[in-house]
């Protein structure tokens, strides 16, 4: 008996050459997109636009190609078309079909690899899967192609051929056009945003001068009565702007390059020296462009690119530009003596605060780390740009004695503020929470010391407070309430912004600390909730905690642990039922067509309990705050708006806000680190024209609570 028991496990737990699978094709990206893509969201969908695009930049960053074309179709398709060499039709050696079909379903095939004889000097797509992950994600792509008189179509789906490359026509035109529709049972949601796409797109023909860039929303477009452009001319155009069909579109053409996007970057800001500094160089074979200004601002934006790819975590060619800023202003403020003894060096964030600069670097042979290219691993770009920029910018300094000076001087209240915050942060934080100072008296914390399981409510005053330390579960749950407004950090340094009380109170409930010597690993909570009123307060109070958030706590919020908290708008009682509506729009539906205005139905808050039943037919007027019964309904019908979490009690707070079962939270994300950056220091910032100008602009699109 018990060697049959052990001859079935062994079985059963066999390990031979048939259980290892063999993934042909693309279907490996198909069974793991993220690999290739970073994500099936909405990043990820927008990935397949930037893969086909960089294809088509590629091509003007060699010379070969002017013109790019983005269009977003009604079908959720996107094409993209460029005026280049056209993708090689003719027969590959290797695979013996099409070296088009070749490229767009084999992983790793491309005209990018081969040394000084590839088709390529500079690229952003070295790894080869660009146009073949697009393909194998999308669930139709047609590829066209323009060259040598002929036109060449070939379509797939799900990365499959359907068809092998046929020649379809001539053609006066040279280029490649790629249209896609991404398959829905690979991505969570199929819908492109347009502001997304434009803001990658401009930054994009900023780094490639003389590059212009199409980009037409055409999903709104019929092809079948779209007057000029018919789906007939959509199929036998070349460039989809020539239909001349009235659709939502844009235009990016610029000859300043870097130097013009840092001018885009600081259009709200006031720069503190006149010119921007530039420098265009090569050094060992890899090309380094810098551009950089400084600005009446606390905070720092370095965007880095490598061979015209954004890399959001920066990398090595970051690392050499900070060592050679750093090193280069020291210097030369000693030598000049504007930098006094007493005072001692500049660090690192002394001289990066205010400072808005580009960094771009084109290597030959270049290194990722990963396919979504976020960080460049290139160890010979560290070398470059130290030496390339490190030089000129010398000279650029020693040249404006003016512009340098003004540098330094911003650097040297960068440090003496960094000192005082110091100074600050030692005498508040020296005996800090952890260890042994005690909390902040108005914060009730929970009974877990388990940061996972920890949750820290942030509300808007006392009542709120009460009513939510009451409503809480004591165990998990901790309440910090906050009194009024608290300092706009946008306009204040670390120094000032640490002797406000309502911000002492906060950083010490978290426990990372601050500036130098924040950890996220001693966060006492991995969920920071802001619960603020429904109204224009609560809504400013909510910005001025994102603003610290942003600025002097970025990795709390790119860990993911701070949440907004959507309290409901309207407790609607019919009869004895209880329901919340968290819109308009909830609250219309749970009426129904055929209940009473809002007009007659909203009953105040402050006269809730003393409201009087009246019937419909007994009064010819009916006020806001009474409860109504209709002759379309037997039940009476009941509205509370909530202006304020303090209008709930415990257990209503409980059960819409604060219950993990029942509650509704927004999670916290930086998208796009430079736009919300931007965004900050316009609404947040001491420059008025921008802000003034901004709400303006956006005065029809605001939902007044009046």
């Amino acid at each position: 008996m018990a060697k049959k028991e052990e001859k079935k496990v062994k079985k059963e737990g066999s390990y031979g050459a048939d259980q290892i699978s063999v993934l042909e094709g693309l279907e490996p990206v198909r069974r793991r997109p993220g690999m290739y893509i970073g994500s099936t969201g909405i990043d990820g969908l927008h990935h397949l636009i930037w893969e086909i695009f960089d294809n088509s930049r590629d091509e003007a960053m060699g010379g070969f190609c002017d013109r790019i074309e983005v269009t977003m179709l009604p079908d959720n398709s996107v094409r993209v078309v460029d005026n280049g060499r056209g993708i090689p039709v003719d027969i590959h050696a290797k695979t013996k079909v099409s070296a088009l079909e070749t490229v767009m379903t084999t992983l790793h095939a491309g005209g990018k690899f081969g040394g000084d004889d590839s088709g390529y000097k500079v690229s952003g797509g070295l790894h080869g899967v660009g146009a073949s992950v697009v393909n194998a994600l999308s669930i139709y792509t047609k590829a066209e192609v323009h060259k040598d008189g002929g036109k060449y179509v070939q379509e797939y789906s799900q990365g499959k051929k359907k068809a092998a490359v046929k020649k379809v026509g001539s053609s006066k035109e040279h280029g490649t056009i790629i249209s896609f529709r991404p398959d829905e049972e690979i991505f969570k949601q199929v819908t492109f945003d347009w502001d997304t796409v434009v803001a990658h797109l401009r930054q994009q023909a900023y780094l490639v001068k003389g590059l212009r860039i199409d980009i037409i929303d055409a999903r709104q477009w019929d092809p079948i009565t779209g007057g000029k452009g018919k789906s007939s001319d959509y199929d036998n155009a070349f460039w989809f702007r020539e239909l001349e069909i009235e659709v939502p579109s844009t235009t990016f053409y610029f000859e300043g390059g870097l130097v013009s996007l840092v001018k885009f970057y600081n259009k709200a800001e006031k720069p503190i020296h006149s010119s921007v500094f530039y420098v265009d160089k090569e050094v060992d074979g890899v090309g380094v462009e810098v551009a950089l200004q400084y600005v009446d601002n606390f905070s720092s934006d370095i965007i880095p690119f490598a061979n015209n790819i954004h890399n959001p975590e920066g990398g090595t060619h970051i690392t050499g530009f900070k060592t050679a800023l750093t090193r280069v202003i020291n210097t030369y403020g000693k030598k000049n003596n504007l930098i006094k003894e007493a005072d001692g060096g500049f660090t690192g964030d002394d001289v990066l605060e205010g400072l808005t600069a580009v960094v771009s670097v084109k290597l030959r042979e270049i290194q990722f780390e990963g396919q979504t290219k976020a960080k460049l691993g290139s160890t010979e770009a560290q070398g470059a740009v130290a030496t390339a920029f490190g030089e000129s910018f010398s000279a650029f300094l020693e040249e404006n004695p003016d512009e340098a000076k003004s540098m330094i001087s911003k650097s040297l209240l960068a440090l003496r503020a960094r000192k005082a915050a110091k100074a600050a942060k030692d005498s508040i934080l020296r005996k800090g929470a952890l260890e042994g100072m005690t909390l902040p008296g108005k914060l009730a914390d929970c009974q877990v010391k388990d940061a996972e399981s920890g949750e820290l409510f942030i509300v808007e005053g006392d009542s709120a407070g009460g009513t939510a330390k009451m409503g809480r579960d004591r165990k998990t749950q901790a309440i910090l309430p906050l009194r009024g407004k608290i300092l706009n950090v946008e306009r204040a340094r670390l120094d000032r912004m640490l002797g406000s009380e309502q911000i002492k109170n906060l950083v010490i409930a978290m426990g990372t600390s601050i500036g130098d010597t924040f950890d996220l690993e001693k966060m006492r909570y991995h969920k920071i909730i802001l619960a603020t009123d429904a109204d224009v307060d609560g809504a400013h109070i909510r910005t001025l905690i994102l603003t610290l958030m942003y600025r002097y706590f970025r990795p709390v919020l790119d860990a993911g642990y701070v949440y907004i908290a959507q309290p409901p708008l309207f407790k609607i009682k019919i009869g004895k039922e209880i329901s919340y509506a968290y819109t308009d729009e909830e609250r219309d539906k749970i009426l129904g067509k055929d209940a009473p205005s809002l007009e007659d139905l909203l009953t105040e808050s402050a006269n809730e309990e003393g409201s009087e039943e009246v019937e419909e037919e007994e009064s010819e007027e009916i006020s806001k705050n009474q409860t109504v019964k209709t002759k379309q309904q037997s039940n009476k019908i009941h509205i509370q708006r909530y202006k304020g979490l303090g209008e709930m009690n415990s257990d209503e707070l409980w059960e819409t806000t604060m219950d993990p079962k029942t509650r509704i939270l927004k999670q916290v994300s930086v998208v796009d680190a430079e736009d919300a950056n931007k965004v900050f220091d316009m609404l947040m910032g001491s420059e008025v024209p921008p802000r003034k100008s901004f709400i303006t602009s956006h005065a029809k699109m605001a939902n007044l609570d009046i």
